[in-house]
């Protein structure tokens, strides 16, 4: 099996591996899908593995900007994994993933993400579940309720505002100290922002993006800096309660759209969840972002089968919002399966990692492991 860059040479049987895995799009879809891919493959962000010349699977990397307790970092999205029916269960989707997962540390990315149609194959090569798209779905009536507060200035926005939506979500992640969201590079924002079938609107502190469901509204995306700003936003949404019963919007797990409504009682909640795992463990330490009042200094000892850089014993030290990773010859901190530090990154705690086997050993660092890594990550994109 030779695994290797895919080229546009390769567009239509990767076009056709696509639709019998996740099924047909339409003329228009499609165009935007190579629109979207044709950037990637000049990147070396595509790979394939071929069976002499024939296309058997094939996996993408997106880069991301994906925020930790506020601070940003580059982020590997992978996504488009996919493998011929005729060629599943031969074991070609683990050497495409061990393949995809060397290419994001040779772009430098230390943390990746990804959505899975299934466990096993992710978790064999150290992914490990972090995080979830909370999908909420309220009634249309109960968001006309929110009464905006102050003047804020709305305006229509498109691919020109790209660079725009990216330093909003920059403000806005980092002032609430968010973990788990991403954000697209400026270039695939615009196609985004393009989409003749959304309304966008935008103001200096956030932005709302929405879209017909049927009879009801879909949030794709919203993002505010303050009160007055997501007020005016969901304000905006609900002038649509006329004619749409419900809205169902990505939204973090704890939003503050969920205490501006009049009424809560029951809500329906729909988890799409995702995966996560550190490429390179001390960059992973040193990029993300933790509570400025907490100061940690823990020994682990950590194995990685797939990426041997980050296997052995390490120091981790968190202080003032910062953190480092170092190696060191001996330690009695307890014992983690790259899966397992994954998921500690990501805000798992330490007592789920114990009793689902994934961590033992010493459990006197346990508090301070939990305090540093305290988050609970959310996405608002599906990618």
């Amino acid at each position: 099996m030779d695994i290797r860059y895919l080229t546009p040479e390769d567009l239509d049987a990767m076009f056709d591996m696509r639709k019998r895995s996740f099924g047909l799009l339409s003329a228009a879809q499609g165009e935007g899908w190579r629109a979207a891919v044709l950037p990637i493959l000049a990147e070396g962000r595509y790979l394939g593995a071929f069976d002499g010349t024939r296309l058997t699977a094939a996996a993408r990397l997106r880069g991301f900007t994906q925020w930790w307790h506020g601070r940003p970092q580059p982020m590997a999205g992978i996504a488009g994994v996919t493998v011929n029916p005729e060629d599943r269960g031969r074991g070609v989707g683990g050497q495409i993933m061990r393949a995809i997962v060397a290419r994001a540390a040779e772009l430098g990315d230390a943390v990746s993400a990804l959505y899975p149609a299934t466990t096993p194959l992710y978790r064999s090569v150290g992914y490990e579940h972090a995080g979830a798209q909370h999908l909420a779905t309220i009634p249309a009536e109960a968001l006309r309720t929110i009464r905006p507060s102050g003047e804020v200035k709305l305006r229509r926005m498109g691919p020109a505002d790209a660079a725009e939506v990216v330093a909003v979500l920059h403000r806005a992640h980092g002032a609430a100290r968010a973990s788990g969201p991403i954000s697209w590079d400026e270039r695939t924002w615009a196609l985004w922002l393009a989409q003749p079938d959304d309304f966008l609107y935008l103001a200096d502190d956030g932005f709302v993006i929405y879209r017909w469901d049927g009879e009801n509204i879909l949030v794709g995306n919203q993002v505010a800096g303050s009160e007055a700003t997501a007020r005016a936003l969901w304000s905006l949404v609900g002038t649509s309660s006329s004619v749409a019963e419900h809205v169902t919007a990505a939204v973090a797990p704890d939003d503050p759209v969920l205490w501006l409504l009049r009424e809560r009682s029951k809500e329906k909640v729909t988890l799409v969840r995702w995966m996560f795992r550190v490429i390179d463990l001390a960059a992973a330490v040193e990029r993300r972002g933790y509570p400025a009042g907490v100061t940690m200094n823990a020994a682990v000892e950590v194995d990685d089968p797939l990426r041997p850089g980050n296997t052995g014993r390490w120091r981790l030290e968190v202080a003032e919002g910062r953190g480092t990773a170092t190696r060191v010859e001996t330690g009695d901190g307890p014992r983690l399966t790259v899966n397992a530090l994954s998921a500690l990154y990501a805000g798992v705690p330490t007592a789920t990692l114990r009793h689902a086997g994934l961590m033992s050993g010493d459990d006197r660092h346990d508090d301070a492991l939990d305090a540093a890594f305290a988050a609970r990550p959310y996405m608002l994109d599906y990618f």
